[in-house]
């Protein structure tokens, strides 16, 4: 097994001279690039930072950005990303859980210096920092069970954890994407979803390994992501789906000359097949898959290729099959394999399985049992090992005793014409226990859809049990978090406010 100094040394190898990220009008070579983290890794350690030390960055997508991604741990160091949608006592907490020293960042830094002995400001500093120190070599001392990163998630009940991956973990990833998803040196990769997210940082150890290009984009927009696919014949891209929902609709609305595309990916969370649909429209020269996953599984467990010829198809609501190199299973609760067609908890095996969380020991024992990761998400497969998400454990609705999967409601909703964005979730009932809720965001020209129209339009295509009780209408966009979910707990909040909500 490799670290992460091997992509960067068979880059540079193979194509020294060619671009390997272009960012804004800065571009960069694999020499470059080499060098670079090299010489990175030297500035840090005339820090102070010795092998292990933990190197944080709060930063837009960019250059720098991927220097630190790649060169801290192919220099021995710990990177640590941080969600730059996360309010100042989150990051804090982060910094100081994870014994950062070093914070690299595009921002004032205001209080969270204290919680750190250096900070880097990127621009003119981190430049500095780079050409006072002479690069330095990469990979040595460096073993593929080594600590590479720590990626903080969650927080939704609690402090957030951050997710302990090795070098083997994101490495066998690599593996597991290049082998069914290839990419070639010809290849010029958009970075759309923020890094900090397992959306964003996917493909990048595969792209620089291969030797693509890797184009940036700071923060999401889909005008300006369509502007750059024009621009650099970008031919892959990857995000969330409402960001793809987002693309599509700009592409439909202002077309631009999106025909270099050929792969455009999504995971995160489940996607509307009526978004898919319109993806299919915008981009008809790229094939679409989906990717699941979680952080702790750096993150991919099933890839479905194929979905332009699956829109129309039952498998079109599938995440695809387990990555070749990994095993998925659905279990019921004692950890039996249930049979195709049963809904149980999704666990997964194999090298992408995090090492743990990172100073939570009992969260860890949780989530990994018997070596596999207990991911809380429910599914079943089929016959031929397609696995079928239905929804998470806590977001499914239990209503006077019927289980409601949450996606199933809102792929109905999707499919009005006037609607834009859709959450479901249940609400307290005092008859039902819970009931099923939504909030709305209409398409323009629609603000005056009235709420009954589309309850019924969803009695006429699901049980009645399933659909809402009630629609709020909302004009706004729907609260998303950095990677671009959708934040049901922020919708769903309000309604409980006092009242108890067990976990399902």
């Amino acid at each position: 097994m490799n670290t992460f100094a091997d992509p960067l040394r068979h880059a540079r190898l193979v194509a020294a001279d060619k671009i390997a990220i272009i960012d804004g009008e800065s571009r960069f070579t694999y020499a470059q690039l080499a060098d670079r983290c090299a010489r990175l890794v030297a500035g840090l350690r005339g820090l102070g930072l010795r092998k292990g030390d933990r190197v944080a960055i709060l930063a837009a997508n960019g250059h720098a950005f991927l220097e630190t991604y790649v060169g801290v741990p192919a220099g021995g160091l710990v990177v640590v990303p941080l969600n730059s949608r996360h309010a100042p006592p989150e990051l804090e907490y982060a910094l100081r859980d994870s014994g950062s020293r070093v914070l690299i960042t595009d921002r004032p830094p205001g209080t969270l210096a204290g919680a750190v002995e250096h900070v880097v400001v990127l621009g003119e500093h981190y430049e500095a920092l780079l050409a006072e120190s002479e690069p330095v070599a990469l990979g040595a001392g460096v073993a593929e069970d080594d600590l590479a990163g720590l990626f903080y998630t969650g927080g939704t009940t609690g402090a957030s954890k951050g997710v302990m991956l090795t070098h083997r973990n994101l490495i066998a990833n690599t593996y597991h994407w290049l082998t069914l998803v290839p990419q070639h040196e010809n290849d010029v990769f958009l970075v759309a979803a923020p890094l900090f997210h397992a959306a964003g940082s996917n493909s990048v150890l595969g792209t620089i390994w291969t030797a693509g290009t890797q184009v940036t984009l700071p923060a999401f927009d889909p005008g300006a992501a369509l502007d750059l696919i024009a621009r650099h014949g970008v031919t892959e891209t990857l995000g969330v789906p409402t960001m793809l929902a987002a693309l599509a609709n700009e592409q439909l609305e202002r077309t631009r000359d999106t025909r270099s595309l050929r792969m455009v990916g999504h995971g995160g969370s489940p996607i509307a097949t009526e978004v898919l649909r319109r993806c299919c429209d915008a981009f008809p020269t790229a094939e679409l898959i989906e990717v699941y996953g979680a952080t702790e599984l750096s993150p991919l467990a099933t890839i479905l290729l194929g979905e332009r010829a699956l829109v129309d198809h039952p498998r079109a609501r599938s995440c695809g099959r387990p990555v070749i190199g990994g095993q998925v299973r659905v279990v019921d609760l004692d950890g039996r394999t249930v049979p195709p067609g049963e809904v149980g908890e999704v666990v997964v095996s194999g090298p992408q399985v995090m090492r743990g969380y990172w100073n939570k020991p009992d969260q860890t024992a949780k989530a990994l049992r018997n070596g596999e990761y207990w991911s809380g998400d429910l599914g079943y497969m089929d016959v031929e090992g397609y696995l079928f998400l239905v929804d998470r454990a806590k977001d499914m609705i239990i209503t006077g005793g019927e289980n409601v999967y949450s996606t199933e409601v809102e792929d109905v909703l999707y499919r009005h014409p006037a609607v834009l964005e859709a959450a479901v979730f249940g609400v307290p009932d005092d008859r039902w226990g819970e009931a099923v809720h939504a909030v709305v965001v209409p398409r323009a020209g629609h603000e005056d859809i009235d709420p009954e129209v589309l309850i019924e339009f969803c009695r006429e295509r699901i049980a009645h049990y399933k659909a809402p009780r009630g629609i709020d209408i909302r004009l706004e966009p729907l609260p998303k978090s950095g990677p671009g979910k959708v934040l049901k707990r922020e919708l769903r909040a309000p309604f409980w406010k006092g009242q108890d909500r067990n976990v399902h």
